[in-house]
């Protein structure tokens, strides 16, 4: 059973279902913290999931082309399904494999954005859901966390940008990986539920073949004190 969710700021409706994963914040977070690219180049989603990020990128850069990389059949077939409905078939495709398995599909250096929110927690860790779903989208199955990175890395141009999000719990795990990759972290951003929590989740930014040192920007607080969003993510 699906349920139909507007987004109205960027005129979309969104296609998921109503008991195993749906799209939280995160995606649109991450979307936002994306750099917006030049005219007529290209983006990659991987874990596309319902296609969030996917249209809502096409949406933000009007003239890129954007792939959905999802390896569930099922959703897959829901971010067509998705695409189709918002319009956007002539900008927005989708490929159901694994991430894996990409470099038997592209060329390296293919994309100018990389972009993806990948399951968050290893094998076996943390809470399973009884929900059908949610579990292979919140935990690593085929492909782990330097899967993803190895791929992005692959997939980007060397002008290109890598913008990911994960469990604070990881970035040690992140930044080691991506030092050997030879990624360069060019930004990183700390999200808090409030500003008197501590971290929940960060967004990073990499590029390969730079050398500079990383900006930490300022954090982003998703609640005030009174528990209502805050002006910035509202916008």
């Amino acid at each position: 059973m699906l349920t139909h969710d507007e987004l109205k700021l960027f005129d979309l409706l969104i296609c998921q279902p109503r008991h195993g994963y749906r799209y939280s914040l995160d995606p649109l977070l991450l979307a936002r913290f994306c750099p917006q690219i030049p005219v007529d180049r290209k983006i990659i989603d991987l874990g596309a999931g319902c296609g969030i990020i996917s249209l809502v990128l096409a949406r933000i850069n009007q003239n890129a082309s954007v792939v959905a990389v999802e390896n569930n059949p099922d959703m897959a077939a829901l971010v067509e399904r998705n695409i189709l409905h918002n319009g956007l078939a002539d900008r927005v495709t989708v490929h159901e494999g694994d991430v894996l398995d990409l470099r038997e599909k592209y060329p390296d250096s293919t994309f100018d954005l990389v972009v993806s929110n990948p399951p968050f927690r290893t094998a076996g860790s943390g809470k399973v859901s009884p929900k059908a779903g949610r579990d292979t989208a919140r935990h690593e199955t085929t492909a782990r966390l330097a899967d993803f990175i190895a791929a992005a890395k692959y997939l980007v141009k060397p002008s290109g940008r890598i913008c990911l999000i994960q469990l604070p719990s990881r970035l040690p795990e992140l930044t080691v990986l991506a030092a050997g990759m030879k990624l360069s972290v060019l930004r990183l951003r700390m999200i808090h539920n409030n500003a008197l929590s501590p971290v929940s989740m960060f967004m990073v930014e990499l590029a390969k073949g730079r050398r500079t040192a990383p900006v930490v920007e300022a954090p982003l607080f998703v609640r005030d004190l009174n528990g209502e969003y805050t002006d910035e993510v509202w916008r």
